[in-house]
């Protein structure tokens, strides 16, 4: 059983040194620790200080290509080093190492196949009151729409197994976090969460640099997995709202027509019943556009399907030519 401790890096050279001297070579029922960095194009000695810690993997971006890629990259190459469970985890050393074995635990007893650290957040100091608020709330969205129990979505601590990495597939450029977690509901794999301890503040986070912004690309982010996931519920509700409306419409100008309420029953109307009716053909478009979404949707679950199958070929053909050069 190998465990793979992945950081994502950029800039990370004042922090990178503490983070990794905390983290741990040995843990129950690991055979093998090993350490993997993905130096996110950065331009100070953060690749210096990860080689002079002894980290055992560097993937190396030559130009900053964001968390989310950067991510994406790191797992790929845990994959590919023969990963049996990835641990991520951050640079600025705010995850506190000593936890990793309680985060890999219920993998490892096959109770679930991604755990996610929650911090404990209305105790950490440096979280303004907005940001807690925002937090807990993001969180609430994030369980509705990926049917899952997880009290700390944004949280960047989490334990990975090779099956559900395999499965994985990260389209937004700005974070993992959110995207995975909504992914991992809808593809119906086991997600679950442990209560983590955060260590002190060394730095401000790099990707929550104005709060309104991360709000906005956190709703585009839900919004977008959604969709991809659940198109034909979104599409009909999205459309519910215009064909009710101009349902109400309609119904209102037919008892106005009828003379049950109103003084003129001779009066056409004709802007109120133009609006009902395009109200409705809206609605009905939406809905059309869920079915065909949802169609389309078939096509994809095929093609990961087809990913998933390649992803198992390609890396078994490669750990067994490295147990070749092993033996040899």
């Amino acid at each position: 059983m190998k465990l793979i401790i992945q950081i994502p890096c950029y800039n990370e050279e004042a922090t990178l040194g503490l983070t990794l001297s905390e983290l741990p070579r040995q843990l129950p029922g690991i055979d093998q620790v090993e350490w993997l960095i993905i130096n996110d194009g950065s331009r100070d000695r953060t690749l210096e200080v990860a080689q002079a810690c002894g980290v055992d993997h560097i993937v190396n971006l030559q130009s900053n290509q964001g968390l989310a890629k950067g991510f994406m990259a790191g797992i790929e190459a845990c994959l590919e080093a023969g990963a049996d469970i990835i641990v991520n985890t951050d640079a600025d050393n705010q995850y506190c190492a000593a936890d990793i074995p309680k985060l890999i635990a219920p993998i490892l007893a096959g109770n679930a196949q991604i755990v996610i650290g929650a911090r404990p957040i209305q105790s950490i100091k440096h979280f303004s009151p907005l940001k807690k608020l925002l937090q807990n709330f993001g969180s609430f969205v994030v369980r509705l729409a990926s049917q899952t129990e997880i009290p700390d979505a944004p949280s960047g601590f989490r334990a990975i197994s090779r099956e559900a990495a395999l499965r994985l597939n990260v389209f937004n450029e700005y974070t993992y976090t959110l995207e995975t977690i909504i992914q991992a509901g809808q593809k119906g794999l086991i997600i679950t969460s442990v209560p983590i301890h955060t260590n002190g503040f060394l730095r401000p986070s790099r990707l929550v640099k104005n709060i309104f912004a991360y709000v906005q690309h956190s709703i585009l982010t839900i919004v977008r997995i959604f969709m991809t996931y659940r198109p034909l519920r979104f599409f009909m509700m999205l459309g519910s709202v215009p064909f009710s409306l101009g349902f109400l419409l309609c119904c209102r100008w037919l008892l106005l027509f009828w003379g049950i309420i109103g003084d003129d029953p001779a009066k056409p109307r004709v802007p109120s019943l133009i609006l009902a009716a395009m109200l409705i053909l809206i609605g009905v478009q939406l809905w059309i556009f869920g079915l065909i979404a949802d169609l389309m949707g078939v096509n994809r679950q095929l093609l990961e399907d087809i990913q998933l199958r390649l992803r198992r070929q390609e890396y078994q053909k490669k750990s067994d030519r490295q147990s070749k050069r092993e033996k040899l």
